[in-house]
């Protein structure tokens, strides 16, 4: 949505979760980019990482099988 919305959205959430220092960083964040014009990748970055806080990501070593065999294209030959 736009800055202001997220602004709104930090605002409203209750005493507990908005004091984290994720929600922190991320209204940090925020600030900086609306007052300093700075990239608003930064807040967008920060609001995602405060919203999946909880999740912890796992590492796969089989998620990606190996290129390994695979036939080339005839004009590689």
């Amino acid at each position: 949505m736009t800055l202001l919305d997220a602004g709104e959205y930090i605002a409203a959430l209750p005493k507990k979760e908005h004091a984290a220092p994720e929600w922190q960083a991320a209204m940090e964040a925020l600030i900086l980019v609306a007052e300093g014009g700075g990239p608003t990748m930064f807040a967008r970055i920060g609001v995602l990482r405060a919203l999946n806080r909880h999740h912890v990501s796992e590492f796969n070593p089989k998620g990606k099988e190996p290129h390994w065999g695979r036939r080339k294209l005839k004009r590689d030959q």
